[in-house]
């Protein structure tokens, strides 16, 4: 997996309809993710869907809200389905906002991330969204994910690493 991977990445269906069927008004779309660490490494991911432009991506596990569930129950579920590991929450980092287009329409994604402390499991046992799950130095993950968002959660999470020494 090259470092210069990029794109769009995955797309889950919002939970939320379009304000307006009609009215041009953008779909909106909730997600929530893990920054997973352990020994001054994040948990990363290569998603089996790639980038607009066809290249892979590397980012961090996350998804959509199933109904009932919280973003920090998602966020969970999501590090535990994508990468095969169980992890303990920590705290919140915060969200990530974009835009992109799916089907000619503008769709808002919110993406809440959570820290989380690794307890164990095999990333061997990851779901068959993803192609690879690879620990990485926090350093090298803040230069490296494909998305500025995801690399700024990286920062938040490796800032607070370093106070916990």
């Amino acid at each position: 997996m090259s470092s210069k991977a990029r794109g769009s990445g995955k797309r889950e269906q919002a939970p939320a309809a379009a304000a307006g069927a009609s009215g041009g008004h953008a779909a909106r779309e909730l997600s929530a993710g893990g920054v997973v660490v352990h020994d001054g490494r994040v948990l990363v991911i290569v998603p089996r869907r790639r980038a607009a432009d066809g290249t892979l991506v590397l980012g961090l596990p996350k998804g959509h809200l199933d109904e009932g569930e919280t973003a920090e129950q998602a966020a969970a579920r999501e590090v535990r389905e994508e990468t095969g590991v169980q992890a303990e929450l920590v705290g919140d980092l915060g969200e990530v906002r974009y835009w992109y287009v799916r089907e000619g329409r503008r769709v808002a994604k919110s993406v809440r991330f959570f820290l989380f402390g690794f307890l164990g499991g095999d990333v061997a046992d990851h779901d068959d969204e993803v192609l690879e799950v690879r620990w990485l130095q926090l350093e090298r993950a803040c230069e490296e994910l494909t998305y500025p968002g995801e690399r700024e959660m990286v920062r938040r999470a490796l800032v607070l690493a370093r106070k916990d020494r």
